[in-house]
């Protein structure tokens, strides 16, 4: 499965199939929650945030794909990622595009 940002792959042709996409909400747990939050105090990077938000990231991309596989895709162009603070300490990431089969 080929996934690319833009909207056109070079040398290829192809149907859209739809849009596809695949979201997660994830969240640390209490303990981790804590350390972080004393981690503002002196700052610098929030480090199990960021390993949060990439595992987020993964998971919302693999179920994009997912999707896409199911309508019988070559590829998903155009994706682009969104994330939203659902509660304080967890993100909703959600990863979409526009499934398409080679011609």
């Amino acid at each position: 499965m080929l996934l690319v940002n833009t909207d056109y792959i070079t040398g290829k042709n192809f149907e859209m199939l739809g849009l596809v996409k695949g979201s997660t909400i994830q969240s640390k747990n209490i303990g981790r929650d804590i350390t972080q939050g004393f981690k503002t105090i002196v700052g610098g990077e929030l480090g199990a945030y960021t390993e949060m938000m990439n595992e987020a990231r993964s998971l919302a991309t693999k179920r994009m794909v997912a999707e896409a596989e199911s309508l019988g895709a070559d590829a998903v162009v155009n994706i682009r990622y969104a994330s939203a603070a659902v509660m304080q300490g967890a993100a909703e990431v959600m990863a979409y595009g526009t499934a398409v089969k080679f011609i």
